[in-house]
């Protein structure tokens, strides 16, 4: 079986939204790692030497190749990160390799048999 992760880096008021929206979609479970920081086209403003900036959060989603691109775009469209600039952006990567896995695989492969139906 192969492995894309999906990594999303969003507005803390949006994690709720991506993992709602990627286990809709196939995604079985996530890492959620709170308190990440980043800078798009515009530095962040600050007010007596203290950065203005929203809270972001950085979520893993560990998914089967056969979903990842639905997850990725679903989340997107669910988030508004093409619409509302500086929300968050959602991007993918190949896994050569993964363990830990033996209760999602099972539950994949029921899904993936339940689509060929």
């Amino acid at each position: 079986m192969k492995f894309k992760l999906i990594i999303v880096m969003a507005e803390d008021s949006l994690t709720d939204q991506a993992i709602e929206t990627a286990r809709a979609h196939g995604a079985t479970g996530c890492t959620v790692i709170t308190s990440a920081r980043g800078e798009g086209l515009s530095p962040a403003h600050t007010f007596f030497g203290l950065t203005v900036a929203g809270q972001r959060d950085m979520i893993l989603f560990l998914v089967e190749e056969h979903h990842s691109r639905e997850i990725l775009e679903a989340i997107s469209t669910a988030c508004r990160f093409d619409v509302d600039p500086g929300t968050g952006v959602a991007f993918q990567i190949d896994i050569e390799d993964a363990i830990g896995l033996h209760g999602q695989i099972a539950n994949i492969q029921e899904e993936i048999s339940k689509e060929d139906l």
